[in-house]
């Protein structure tokens, strides 16, 4: 899908067999409907108890996307990707750019459909969407987080390259208390280092760039 007045919606990224594209309102639907029942979701979002709990938090799903995209700016920007395979939603992954033209750091997240897990789709969409930041976006940094017992997000993360970059404690939604979060960061040349993603490729970029204002 490209878009005169919203370019970023034509950009897709392709690794192997997965096609991740950046979302739209016509991917909320598919999206919310594989959203797994344990994924933790922002505690900052908007709850609606009298809708069934599948419901609202598919709601959740939906305002996150709007938010990100009516929030956008090139100083702090949010894109959430659409996973797919042979046209099935697998998952979402986000990138995320706070004060993107100075720090020159990305924050991921992302969220696979329960029956796709441990199956390399994480450490694939993970890898696709550094590629894009490091590879045609020139971040320098790349940042994550996980809880000390999320092992499948730490596990992709260790894979790729990142290092520890500390832990704090923070309050955890489904505890009656706090809980650990563990932080990585991965470098440009840490990146380089373990081969970057050279089978990563870009469509839709160009188009997208006014979007991000880099400098040249």
């Amino acid at each position: 899908m490209t878009s005169l007045w919203w370019p970023l919606h034509g950009l897709r990224l392709t690794t192997g067999d997965l096609v991740l594209t950046a979302m739209t309102e016509a991917d909320l639907d598919e999206v919310a409907a594989v959203l797994p029942d344990d994924l933790e979701l922002n505690p900052r979002a908007t709850r609606y108890p009298r809708l069934p709990a599948r419901t609202w938090r598919g709601a959740v799903v939906h305002q996150e996307y709007w938010k990100s995209m009516g929030a956008w700016s090139p100083d702090d920007w949010e894109v959430y990707f659409t996973v797919r395979r042979d046209g099935d939603v697998l998952g979402l992954q986000g990138l995320e750019g706070p004060d993107f033209r100075t720090l020159r750091t990305v924050d991921t997240s992302s969220w696979l459909a329960t029956e796709v897990r441990g199956t390399g789709v994480g450490k694939a969409m993970r890898r696709a969407v550094l590629a894009l930041a490091f590879d045609h976006l020139g971040a320098q940094a790349a940042i994550t987080s996980a809880w000390h017992d999320n092992y499948g997000s730490l596990g992709v993360s260790r894979a790729l390259g990142y290092r520890p970059n500390g832990e704090s404690l923070m309050a955890r939604e489904g505890t009656d208390g706090i809980d650990t979060l563990l932080h990585l960061r991965m470098t440009w040349a840490d990146w380089v280092a373990a081969g970057g993603a050279p089978d990563v490729h870009v469509e839709g970029l160009d188009a997208a760039l006014p979007l991000f204002d880099l400098p040249d």
